[in-house]
């Protein structure tokens, strides 16, 4: 495949995140015919766009003298494709351009190949007039949807700023080294010691000065180490599993989790259940690599039913549907497809498993609610809400050296010790 090509191939794809698809599940479907530099080019333009996106889209407006019709959202896209390159990589300009143009034709229209060329060669000639212009407009300026801005600048005002620059930088990756197989300090030294760098707040994790394909990890088939978040590895330590308890993991997919919570402890009765059965398979698939044992069933944290629902847990992990707000520097396609009206939605969601999965939970148990937002309405007004409305729920304070003591529980923000934003709070039900 040519350049030219996949970059055509990255504008049909932005296409369809424009119309509501996610990257992750455009990429899987989309990609697996090329090459895999052009499938790493692919997603490097992909990524980059969506995490660009309000600045990109903000100069295509001052741009074009009339906006697209709706049917060229390729063209659209390949626009914002361009301006990506000239602003945001090290691709040689004349290449970005020659490449971009060359795209129109690929895409079957032509005629857009001189649109595409004069607006990509206008911002060269009149980049900083152009960014001092989008830079007025706050949207543009920090790269988050307007509703979002609004919601972080209230919820921490103090943050704020800090937070937004973090969303928009690329995020580093970081390992899970398998305690059952070798050590973290063992790992990083067959790493090579200058290659990775420890976590403090989480004692299994590794981040990678610059990142590597898994194939290129060492023991990675062989199930010795994992690619999680720092602030991921977090949950399965605050959970405390022991041996010989039964544990519900009760929005497993794609896993990562409930594959920790059996490192730290195998002879653990674990139960890995999701609604979503192609994504159980990534469950599956990450046991299997792991050589660990669980039973992965399909259900509903919602309205619980079946084997599963009618047994209790010493160990609830429940990690509910949310914003993802926390973690938009690792997908930011969030920025074009969460929406201000999906948030109300999300908070009733979360209010229905936590009361349908709290029954579950045996006298003296403990329940992790986990997110990975940053607005206070998924996280400490949720659990308030719930401790309000539960006598025999009481919060166990979590006490750690990471991340924000709130009302209840505790926040990691991104970029912080090199972490995602989560939210954690543990609750522990009461014995009669």
């Amino acid at each position: 495949m040519a350049s030219g090509s996949a970059r055509a191939s990255a504008a049909q794809l932005l296409q369809q995140l424009f119309a509501g698809r996610s990257l992750s599940t455009l990429l899987d479907a989309g990609s697996g015919a090329a090459s895999h530099a052009d499938a790493a080019l692919i997603q490097e333009l992909c990524f980059g766009v969506a995490r660009w996106w309000p600045q990109l889209d903000a100069l295509s407006g001052l741009l074009l003298q009339r906006p697209l019709k709706s049917r060229d959202g390729d063209i659209r896209a390949l626009i914002a494709l361009g301006l990506y390159q000239l602003e945001h990589t090290r691709v040689a300009p004349h290449a970005a351009l020659a490449e971009t143009v060359e795209a129109a034709r690929v895409l079957g229209k032509p005629w857009a190949r001189g649109l595409v060329n004069a607006l990509l060669r206008r911002y060269q000639r009149e980049r900083a007039t152009l960014l001092q212009r989008v830079d007025a407009e706050p949207t543009a300026k920090y790269c988050l949807p307007a509703w979002l801005l609004e919601r972080l600048q209230h919820a921490w005002p103090s943050d704020w700023e800090s937070i937004v620059v973090a969303l928009r930088e690329r995020p580093p990756m970081t390992l899970r080294v398998n305690r059952l197989r070798l050590g973290r300090d063992a790992y990083r030294e067959r790493l090579g010691e200058a290659l990775a760098e420890p976590v403090g707040a989480a004692e299994s994790a590794l981040v990678l000065k610059q990142p590597v394909a898994v194939s290129a990890l060492p023991g990675f088939a062989q199930g010795e180490v994992s690619v999680q978040d720092a602030g991921a590895q977090l949950a399965a330590a605050l959970l405390q599993p022991q041996a010989g308890e039964r544990i519900l993991d009760a929005c497993a997919a794609p896993g990562g989790k409930s594959c920790h919570l059996l490192e730290l402890a195998p002879q653990a009765r674990l139960t890995a259940i999701d609604i979503d059965p192609q994504r159980l398979r990534r469950v599956r698939e990450n046991l299997a690599r792991l050589g660990l044992q669980a039973e992965v069933c399909q259900g509903d944290a919602a309205a619980p039913g079946g084997d599963w629902a009618a047994r209790s847990y010493q160990r609830i992990l429940l990690d509910v549907p949310c914003s993802a707000t926390g973690v938009i520097r690792r997908h930011p396609d969030i920025k074009l497809l969460r929406k201000a009206q999906d948030i109300q939605r999300l908070i009733e969601t979360q209010q229905r498993i936590l009361h349908a999965i709290w029954p579950l939970l045996a006298p003296g148990g403990l329940l992790l609610y986990a997110t990975c937002s940053l607005l206070p309405e998924e996280n400490q007004l949720q659990v308030s809400r719930f401790l309000e409305q539960q006598s025999e729920a009481r919060e166990r304070v979590i006490q750690a050296d990471w991340g924000r003591a709130c009302a209840v529980g505790r926040q990691t923000l991104p970029g912080e010790d090199m972490m995602d934003g989560f939210y954690y709070a543990s609750l522990e039900k009461r014995c009669p």
